[in-house]
């Protein structure tokens, strides 16, 4: 990747669209839709994407280069032999061209007063001449061939001198400040990601498979407060009568199911709604509707307390049960329950919650039955519920904590292994965190986005 890699990266960043409802937006092979937007009439998309992590490595293309320069040196080689002989062989036509020529003139000497000569001598120099005759379509054609490769020598220069250029046009660039670069460029997207922050959900793709491990119901989950360097992954298998939570250091660990660190919870948890905020677990507290802080610095419970009228212990559970009462989730905008109470008739509460003293700050009832619901994710203070746990699942309803109002709607997603038990919203890396029957996998989401310029402020 040379000095244009970067204006490559930036250019693609924003890619205008005129009409978004009549056009998917799809990114070329090897670069992720991070979000999209309009202006508040409709006239204006952009999508937000980012390549691949390796996608400005020069590795791949710099060894083709290589490749083709060894082709085009190992070509000049075999033209440079050829030239060789050619040349070798040309000057000793040239030279049977001049005998031939000398012998035409004598010939014609002769003809002209054969009389004087005798008929021996004669027919000696008939007999040589006949001999050289079929030489001369010969020198023709190493005439011919000689100048061809005069031709081909001349291109492969030019050929060479134009690679020799591009390779110390790459060479220019150290490969670590390239990295280097392509890290402050990624950077400089989180930031521009910062003024973008919230958005309405416009699509889901994938899944990717991570692993396929543990039980039919778990979770698993990174923590989106955490550092960009940061990429410790917690798994917690099964939906109930366990305290046993793995940490893994990477992704990659987590793949290889190198467990880094155990931890053993005081007590046990119910459901699979639980989300690490912060360096800290926080989960629902077996047979009971507390909610407990655990920190993973200190093995300790920083905080605990009961969640007001909630359901319990499969009392308003989703629709696959599991003792899945109780969600805790988290947004852009902070930390939020989701349950069901007697008051709102079973249907769901959405509640938003002070990560530190676990105090629910405001809360707002829907009309969305929580055992109807398959599950559910909360992206920028809006609640999305789809309407299944098995194939055939959709985002269903959402509602907006902002406007306190709800909407119909209609977003498919790929339920791979037909049973999904934990659906659950990372803001730092967009994505969707699932538990599909056994399998943990990873949803990207695409966020609609209202630029607002400053004739709207």
């Amino acid at each position: 990747c040379t000095h244009f890699c970067e204006i490559l990266y930036i250019e693609l960043l924003l890619v205008v669209h005129g009409l978004y409802l009549t056009a998917t937006i799809g990114p070329k092979e090897g670069w992720q839709v991070y979000s999209s937007a309009q202006d508040a009439d409709g006239r204006c998309i952009c999508t937000v994407v980012a390549p691949e992590q390796n996608l400005c490595s020069r590795d791949a293309k710099g060894r083709q280069l290589r490749q083709l320069l060894e082709k085009v040196q190992n070509m000049s080689q075999s033209i440079e032999v050829l030239n060789l002989r050619t040349q070798r062989d040309f000057q000793y036509v040239m030279k049977m061209e001049n005998q031939m020529k000398g012998l035409r003139t004598k010939f014609k000497q002769i003809e002209d007063d054969r009389k004087t000569i005798m008929a021996r001598n004669f027919q000696e120099l008939k007999e040589k001449m006949d001999e050289l005759q079929p030489l001369i379509p010969v020198l023709e054609q190493y005439k011919t061939d000689a100048q061809l490769i005069s031709s081909f020598k001349e291109e492969i220069r030019n050929l060479s001198m134009v690679l020799a250029a591009i390779q110390e046009e790459m060479g220019a660039y150290d490969y670590d400040e390239l990295y280097q670069r392509v890290l402050r460029l990624d950077s400089r997207l989180r930031n521009c990601m910062g003024k973008l922050t919230c958005g309405k959900l416009m699509k889901i793709t994938g899944p990717v498979t991570i692993k396929t491990s543990g039980t039919r119901f778990g979770a698993w989950m990174t923590d989106p407060q955490a550092s960009q360097r940061n990429n410790r992954v917690w798994y917690m298998d099964s939906y109930t009568n366990s305290k046993i939570v793995r940490e893994y250091k990477t992704m990659e660990d987590f793949v290889a199911n190198a467990v880094s660190r155990t931890y053993n919870l005081p007590f046990k948890w119910e459901g699979t709604g639980h989300v690490v905020y912060n360096g800290s677990l926080y989960y629902n507290k077996y047979q009971s509707n507390i909610i407990v802080k655990y920190s993973f610095e200190t093995g300790r419970v920083l905080a605990q307390r009961a969640l007001e009228y909630s359901g319990f212990h499969n009392t308003y559970s989703y629709s696959w049960g599991g003792f899945s009462d109780i969600d805790v989730m988290t947004d852009e905008l902070g930390m939020w329950l989701v349950y069901a109470t007697n008051q709102n008739a079973g249907n769901i509460v959405i509640a938003q919650m002070d990560p530190d003293t676990l105090e629910v700050q405001k809360t707002w009832n829907t009309e969305y039955s929580k055992r109807n619901a398959g599950e559910s994710f909360m992206i920028c203070g809006t609640l999305y519920i789809t309407n299944s746990h098995l194939t055939g699942a959709k985002v269903y309803y959402s509602y907006s904590t902002k406007t306190s109002s709800y909407e119909y709607t209609d977003i498919p997603f790929h339920n791979q292994y037909f049973h999904i038990s934990m659906l659950d919203y990372n803001a730092r890396e967009r994505a969707l965190y699932a538990w599909n029957n056994g399998h943990q996998v990873l949803f990207n989401v695409t966020l609609f986005h209202v630029i607002k310029t400053e004739d709207d402020s």
